[in-house]
């Protein structure tokens, strides 16, 4: 190779470096928020199946409610700091999307049915956990409405959050690929992924510190006899 060549060489990989630089490559903002549509996307979708496994408990604690009311309340209380978190980052999509920013137009909106559903999704979400909450400070001598309140909304939520999950799955699916494609291509760098952890960490924490919190008050439900009008 000729001096030129080399020269050449050197002037292409410094300008990769400062370029990365530019870009945040490795910077502490860059690990933090730069993951941009993509990192918005695995921080969805990864709260997404950890939302799937929450809720494949609570179906199995629902099919033996009697014994496992306990667990049913505990992962109920639970399941609010990630459902925050998912809101949170759907909501930031659909801003970023509608109010013109340019990297989240070119990824588009999410797909029709999905829009469609929401509303339906984000309401009987609220209701579902508004009603239990209150059920579990309440106690079962204070339930009145609050339980039909409470079934009718899992009913309706169970339906919509099914059709909202199958909607999802190519894109939970793709983000599992997505950061092993990323290691492939570089294993020291990641832009986002500290924040994305940071952001899991503290919506599972919070939960943990509510369900713990919420749990001596619903400790009435768990004595013999409480559910035993639990469905009237």
């Amino acid at each position: 190779m000729d001096t030129s060549s080399h020269r050449a060489g050197a002037s292409d990989i410094t300008r990769g470096a400062v370029s990365r630089r530019r870009d945040g490559g490795g910077s502490a903002r860059a690990k933090v928020i730069g993951g941009g549509t993509d990192g918005n996307e695995q921080l969805t979708a990864t709260v997404g199946t950890i939302l799937l496994v929450l809720l494949v408990v609570m179906g199995v604690t629902i099919l033996r409610l009697h014994q496992l009311i306990a667990v049913h309340q505990f992962v109920g209380v639970l399941l609010v700091g990630p459902l925050a978190l998912k809101a949170t980052s759907t909501g930031y999509r659909f801003t970023r999307y509608y109010t013109g920013d340019p990297a989240y137009r070119r990824k588009g909106p999410p797909r029709t049915v999905l829009r469609v559903i929401a509303p339906m999704v984000a309401l009987s979400t609220i209701s579902l956990l508004a009603s239990g909450l209150l059920l579990a400070l309440e106690g079962p001598s204070h339930r009145g409405p609050l339980v039909l309140i409470h079934q009718a909304s899992c009913v309706i939520w169970v339906v919509f959050i099914a059709m909202h999950v199958v909607g999802h799955l190519p894109a939970i699916i793709a983000s599992r690929r997505a950061p092993r494609r990323a290691v492939a291509r570089s294993a020291r760098f990641r832009p986002g992924a500290t924040g994305r952890w940071i952001a899991l960490t503290v919506a599972l924490a919070a939960g943990l510190a509510l369900a713990f919190v919420l749990m001596p008050d619903a400790a009435a439900w768990s004595a013999g006899g409480a559910l035993m009008h639990h469905g009237r």
